[in-house]
């Protein structure tokens, strides 16, 4: 079982911890801050507050022996840049990084990042999955056999709250948002009932995702 380091943990590093958990992989949670730390320490099997950008403090941690790094730093560019660097140095197999722009994206190309989440790059990829399937209507592949997409849904699933859905459990996926119209319910509540015209936006691994498709 691959072992794998998830750097950031706002609501999109935290559904990909959680969900790599929830298929049990060993996941080491990195952030800076203390109270993301304790919300996620009892659903991956490490979480550790520090400063991604410490090249000493993640050595200890021995990031060397993990295979996937995902980097979801968002805002702090600089710190996603260094963070991405160190722990291509320290001997991470693969780092999968998002870039909020292309020259964000060439900067990452250069200090070692081996997979770089771009909207625009990905667009290609996008259009031919929805081409084969209708039912995605965006699809990122955030590594080999994970990614995240926006699927359509059905009517098995209309008039139905997620709780009972029970997506996470049945399927092994996590429903990161869902678009209403122009709106957006990030990290929706259990009790939100799936409308007709509801799209999901989900991360998994691409087995489980193939299986939501079905549903």
């Amino acid at each position: 079982m691959k072992q794998f380091i998830i750097v950031g943990l706002g609501r999109f590093g935290s559904s990909v911890a959680k969900t790599l958990a929830g298929k049990e992989c060993d996941v080491l949670a990195i952030d800076i801050s203390q109270e993301r730390i304790q919300e996620i320490s009892n659903e991956v099997t490490h979480a550790a507050q520090l400063d991604a950008t410490n090249e000493a403090a993640l050595e200890e941690l021995g990031v060397a022996d993990f295979d996937v790094a995902v980097v979801s730093i968002g805002e702090d560019i600089q710190s996603n840049i260094l963070a991405t660097l160190l722990l291509k140095e320290l001997g991470v197999n693969q780092v999968v990084v998002k870039a909020s722009n292309q020259l964000h994206g060439r900067v990452l190309q250069k200090v070692g990042a081996d997979r770089i989440v771009h909207p625009e790059r990905d667009m290609g990829t996008r259009i031919a999955n929805n081409l084969v399937d209708s039912n995605i209507l965006e699809y990122i592949k955030l590594a080999p056999n994970y990614s995240v997409v926006e699927i359509k849904s059905s009517p098995k699933m209309h008039n139905r709250s997620l709780k009972e859905l029970q997506l996470r459990s049945r399927f092994g996926v996590n429903v990161m948002g869902i678009k209403r119209g122009k709106k957006i319910e990030v990290s929706p509540r259990a009790e939100l009932e799936i409308k007709p015209e509801d799209t999901l936006i989900v991360v998994g691994d691409n087995e489980s995702l193939a299986r939501l498709r079905q549903f």
